[in-house]
């Protein structure tokens, strides 16, 4: 993967040194390594094993370089000669030749070296990813055969890479010969600046007609993964830092890199501007554009950073302006480097990792936005589009389930090619919920409109808020499996309620419906009080007449009604259910009515007020009559007293 330059990763070899002295003999390849000047560290430090020079320092710095530069191969060859010395390393060495290591299938020794690196550095993301996903080969091995990859066509000796979707074109990266005299030659690779180039797609999604892109764009240094607007009148770009002629430094006098916006007059891009979260001293680089375009996606390195290189994402506001950028998170983002994010009509977010749990070098994974921001488990998508090797850089068009994808795997023609791929069939996210729901009166089962509905984290965070429609509707969108939320509904003339509610953990929609009740009630003659309140039923124990504490509950519900309501008068009704003899439970049901009675007069209710009857088990609310067999259940609905207004003064 020789496009690290453009993969924003500024590492901070210094903390990795050995114990051991440098040598003399190193200074040139050190000076060299230290600058990034990768390639021509490698073959100095190539002539110096040749003759003899092995310190350890050599060998981590010489192991790093091909690390680095995509040589995954010749770093496990020289990280496992720098653990032969014994020497102590810092835990990120475990983690590289572990990397290495997938490279070439020793998947075995690799698990070894991340047990170390576990044990060395275990607060690490992705040495708890790690330990926790032990069985990650074969949930990767689940994942896979979802794709069929073939070479799309247009690749060159040298690296081509990460492409974008222009007019019916393919845009991409690409070293190759830009055609000038005097060839400028980017230090790091080896290979010359990249530059823009543009491809048509034939029916069947493989490139040709291969020639040079925006003239005006491309400059004398990196310019490389652009994005378009769907109306192709505006381009994000990563470029180095170099505008209007004048080249940027870091403190380090380091070029590093940027994203610059420009706009289409006629047929040529202008107004080059880079965005305003941009530093000279750290790069921001890859960006991506949402469905909608208010928002963009890119990787950095910026002050806040979990990794090497993590993902973040701001919005773009109405008038042109950006939000504040946001990392994330660890959900997304490890100690590792996370770059070329690309998101999908579907929220799906495809990024390349070598931090999350892989087939070695960066993979591609994927994860699902979810409507509060937050995002799915993450998945590895599995080979064949993943490798031993790097992978990175995936565009994919979700109607005709053919994209691309930029990888440096065995077989290729140069240092990284771009490869066509095909899904067969989709990403199966492991659960995926939609909660909606409907509000109602509790009373008259009427859909109201234009209610208050509130989500609530089951630690009572608010996540969002909507209203119902004019169908009495609402919809929260996608939630998290095996959870529990609390939903708060708000209506003008009916009392706030709040309720419970928590989500399988299987795929599909929780529907909800709320009913709520209206804060003054309209009684009159002949209405029951308990059901006009929404009053439980006021249950007794078989043969029981006794107040239970349920019941005294319910009561004080009642009693609470006829302070409040001085003018009514009620007929208190008790009844039984059908076991038993009638004379027994008429006289029953008439110590119940009596003593629920009782208990109003006893709690300040005045007896002119009160009259109080039973009724036996003359009126039967269901089916259980003499004998007819039913559940105990079934029988108490019968054990009730009722509460009907007989008069209002």
């Amino acid at each position: 993967m020789k496009k690290y330059y453009i993969s924003i990763l500024l590492f901070s070899f210094f903390a990795l040194q050995l114990t051991a002295q440098v040598s003399s003999k190193d200074s040139k390849a050190d000076k060299e390594y230290d600058r990034f000047a990768y390639i021509d560290a490698i073959k100095t430090y190539e002539r110096m094993y040749e003759r003899g020079y092995k310190s350890p320092d050599m060998l981590l710095k010489f192991a790093n370089a091909y690390y680095f530069n995509g040589d995954l191969e010749n770093a496990a060859k020289y990280y496992k000669e720098l653990f032969a010395t014994e020497t102590i390393v810092a835990p990120e060495c475990y983690y590289r030749y572990a990397q290495s290591l997938k490279s070439i299938k020793e998947y075995e020794k690799a698990d070894e070296m991340m047990a170390k690196f576990n044990k060395e550095n275990g607060n690490d993301l992705r040495a708890k990813l790690a330990s926790t996903q032990k069985d990650y080969l074969e949930v990767i091995k689940k994942n896979s055969g979802r794709y069929d990859i073939e070479n799309a066509g247009i690749n060159s000796k040298y690296s081509d890479y990460g492409s974008s979707y222009y007019n019916g074109n393919l845009i991409f990266t690409t070293a190759r010969d830009t055609g000038n005299f005097v060839k400028r030659m980017d230090p790091w690779t080896g290979e010359g600046f990249t530059n823009l180039y543009q491809a048509s797609i034939d029916s069947d999604g493989f490139l040709k007609d291969v020639k040079r892109a925006f003239k005006n764009l491309n400059t004398k240094f990196h310019e490389s993964t652009p994005v378009f607007t769907k109306d192709a009148k505006t381009v994000y770009f990563t470029r180095n830092n170099y505008n209007k002629g004048k080249k940027g430094k870091d403190d380090n006098q380091t070029t590093l890199l940027k994203v610059y916006k420009a706009t289409l007059n006629g047929q040529n891009w202008e107004n080059v501007t880079e965005l305003p979260f941009n530093s000279d001293n750290y790069s921001v680089a890859h960006p991506a554009l949402s469905f909608d375009e208010k928002t963009l996606y890119f990787a950095s390195d910026m002050p806040g950073t979990i990794g090497q290189s993590d993902i973040y994402k701001v919005s773009i506001n109405e008038d042109g302006t950006y939000g504040t950028p946001e990392n994330l998170g660890k959900g997304i983002n490890t100690e590792g480097r996370e770059t070329f994010p690309f998101i999908t009509k579907k929220n799906e977010l495809y990024f390349a990792s070598d931090g999350h749990p892989g087939l070695g070098g960066m993979d591609v994974f994927v994860s699902k936005a979810r409507q509060d921001g937050t995002f799915t488990d993450v998945l590895n998508v599995g080979e064949p589009l993943n490798s031993s090797k790097d992978d990175f850089a995936l565009l994919f068009n979700i109607e005709t389930k053919i994209g691309y994808v930029t990888s440096n795997r065995d077989g290729g023609v140069g240092g990284d090619d771009i490869y066509k791929v095909k899904e067969n069939r989709p990403i199966e996210y492991p659960c995926e919920q939609f909660l909606e729901g409907t509000v109602s009166d509790l009373e008259t089962r009427e859909l109201i409109a234009n209610a208050k509905v509130s989500l609530y984290s089951s630690s009572y965070k608010l996540l969002k808020s909507t209203t119902t429609n004019d169908k009495g509707e609402f919809d929260f969108g996608q939630v998290d499996c095996d959870a529990k939320y609390y939903i708060k509904t708000e209506k003008e003339e009916y009392n706030t309620d709040e309720i419970a509610t928590t989500i399988t953990d299987n795929t599909g929609k929780t529907i909800v419906p709320i009913t709520i009740e209206k804060t003054l009630k309209k009684v009159t003659v002949g209405d029951d009080i308990a059901k006009v309140f929404g009053i439980k039923i006021i249950y007794f124990d078989l043969n029981k007449f006794n107040i239970r504490p349920d019941a005294a509950l319910e009561l004080s519900k009642i009693l609470d009604v006829m302070v409040q309501n001085p003018m009514i008068k009620i007929d208190i009704r008790s009844h039984t259910d059908s076991r038993n003899t009638a004379a027994y439970n008429e006289r029953l049901s008439e110590r119940r009515a009596a003593s629920t009675k009782e208990w109003l007069i006893q709690n300040g209710i005045d007896k002119s007020r009160l009259a109080a009857r039973g009724y036996g088990e003359s009126q039967l609310v269901n089916k259980c009559a003499d004998g007819v067999e039913c559940t105990e259940e079934e029988h108490q609905a019968n054990r009730r007293s009722e509460f009907v207004i007989v008069s209002i003064e």
